[in-house]
């Protein structure tokens, strides 16, 4: 698996022979890595290094003037967080031991197999990259600060949860490993993903592809692209949008639907770093940083053999959870202000102004549809609004419908049961229920009857009757 970076330092091949510095380079560059120095003075090492920064170094241990053996104990000195690969002619276990106690992470013997030498590379790579995420982890979670808040400033938030988000975001942000970005429909994923690639330096170009629905031939002729005469009505070439995303993000929405074939295409791309053109033999490679979603529960596909293993967890290496809209309801003033100034500025409207009253009764109200349902509720009522302060109708017709609509979901009878039952310790009578259901709708309402009335499904003068027989019973 090549995991190297896009924007990672070149790797440094030290070797006193220049037709084995050439073999050295054309082996790692067939596998993708294109940025390689080589040096073939070992007095040059040091000094090279004062002034450049490099991945990793592969260092031949047979040398005239300083020795590899040598050389290794000064860079791990000087240079600790440089991991070497010690490559020899000589086949001597103690001299690797040695080597590995003065700080080297590999021992090769020439003449080194090629897959060996790739794998070893790659491996040590990735044991940086992870050392790496943990220290950068350390950094920004034990801080309060963002390196970059303006990559954020799409996403309208004040949640500590969110802000954990983003600290992890540019904890990853250089890591050539994928992210996958879960959560329900409508919590922002997208703009999650967007922050993501922002949040890459190098990264240039954002690609988003859906791939809900589309079968293998579709997902590969649009990621990958076709030649010529590849299939029927293949008039032309046609390169896939990967080729655009070459420096920067593909981002695949719905991955939990994603064909069985398909998958192992993806798991290819991730895994080697290449893919086949639809009529096409030869394979090319890419360094596109691949970020996915899903609302899925994905373990449980997998579980049941209709999404691969191993295409899991090379997706899920890193992986950002997005909480729903129902726990982070501190956010829900700051959404509707910024909807609000959204939809009247396209609705050409003055923005209109909500009333108290209306945060409280969005916070009574579970979200399931989350911020995309928010967007919707508050288009709909800037739509309809005429002049003067924003009226709570149309929001409480909305969610009014919506509850409506929950309640006739049996697990969630069954749910409101159970709380009842455990709240009174005992089946309820009737007027204990009401009596329970009013205080619980009042308490969420902040004491606002108008809300509760709307929570319960009954009139305000309905309510404010039940209020006044119960205040006559408790005097009586």
């Amino acid at each position: 698996m090549n995991n190297i970076g896009r924007n990672s330092a070149p790797i440094l091949l030290v070797d006193d022979e220049i037709q084995t510095l050439i073999s050295y380079s054309v082996i790692l560059k067939s596998a993708g890595i294109k940025e390689i120095v080589t040096i073939d003075d070992s007095r040059q090492v040091m000094p090279f290094l004062s002034e450049h920064k490099v991945s990793i170094i592969v260092l031949d241990l047979s040398m005239p003037f300083i020795s590899g053996e040598e050389l290794l104990a000064e860079i791990n000195r000087d240079f600790p967080e440089i991991p070497v690969i010690i490559v020899t002619a000589t086949n001597d276990i103690e001299m690797a031991i040695e080597c590995m106690k003065k700080g080297a992470k590999d021992y090769l013997v020439k003449p080194i197999e090629k897959n060996r030498f790739i794998s070893s590379v790659e491996r040590v790579l990735e044991i940086r990259d992870l050392q790496k995420e943990v220290s950068m982890l350390k950094h920004y979670l034990l801080t309060d600060d963002l390196k970059d808040p303006s990559v954020f400033s799409h996403i309208v938030t004040v949640s500590k949860k969110m802000q954990t988000i983003f600290k992890y975001i540019e904890a990853v942000a250089d890591s050539p490993f994928p992210v996958m970005i879960t959560g329900e429909t409508g919590v922002g994923k997208e703009l999650i993903a967007k922050s993501i690639h922002l949040s890459d330096s190098d990264s240039k170009t954002f690609i988003a592809v859906n791939v809900a629905g589309l079968d293998d031939t579709m997902f590969s002729d649009t990621l990958f692209g076709h030649k010529k005469g590849a299939f029927t009505g293949a008039d032309s070439h046609r390169e896939g949008l990967i080729l655009q995303a070459e420096v920067g993000t593909l981002f695949l929405d719905e991955i939990g639907d994603l064909s069985i074939q398909s998958q192992v295409k993806l798991l290819r791309l991730i895994q080697e770093k290449e893919y086949y053109q639809l009529g096409s033999d030869l394979p090319k490679k890419t360094n596109t940083r691949v970020v996915v979603t899903t609302n899925k529960d994905l373990k449980s596909i997998v579980s049941v053999g209709k999404f691969r293993k191993d295409l899991y967890y090379r997706l899920s290496a890193h992986q950002i959870n997005i909480p729903p809209l129902r726990e982070r309801k501190e956010d829900i003033p700051f959404l509707l202000h910024h909807f609000l100034e959204e939809a009247a500025e396209s609705m050409n409207k003055q923005k209109p102004f909500p009333t108290p009253e209306l945060i409280t009764l969005l916070s009574t109200y579970d979200f399931p549809g989350n911020v995309r349902e928010l967007q919707a509720f508050v288009y709909d009522a800037v739509a309809r609004h005429k002049s003067g302060i924003l009226s709570m109708e149309s929001f409480k017709n909305a969610i009014g419908g919506e509850r409506e609509s929950l309640d006739q979901d049996s697990s969630a009878n069954i749910e409101m049961e159970a709380s009842v039952d455990q709240f009174l310790n005992n089946f309820p009578t009737l007027k204990k229920a009401e009596e329970y259901l009013i205080k619980r709708a009042l308490d969420q309402a902040k004491g606002n009857q108008g809300i509760a009335a709307s929570i319960l499904g009954i009139t305000r003068q309905a309510l404010n009757k039940r209020l006044i027989r119960s205040k006559e019973k408790n005097k009586a």
